[in-house]
């Protein structure tokens, strides 16, 4: 999908995937992109399907989703 893409942050889900969090180009429109990455034969990380792709305009729904979650783990903790 992307025509340019920009890597904002990542961290290993497991020893052979990881979570890359970026932005990404298509069409001339920006989005905002978190996709799961598998570790190739060479080395190189290579996306998957499992991810979603959002509107910048949803980043501030993303980021109070990502606080509930964080105040529901806590209290169950």
């Amino acid at each position: 999908m992307a025509e340019d893409k920009e890597l904002v942050h990542s961290f290993d889900k497991s020893s052979t995937e990881q979570v890359q969090v970026g932005l990404s180009t298509f069409k001339g429109k920006t989005y905002v992109d978190l996709r799961i990455y598998y570790k190739a034969s060479d080395g190189e990380y290579r996306p998957t399907k499992k991810g979603i792709t959002l509107s910048p305009d949803l980043l501030p729904e993303l980021g109070e989703a990502i606080r509930k979650l964080i105040e529901r783990v806590e209290k169950a903790s």
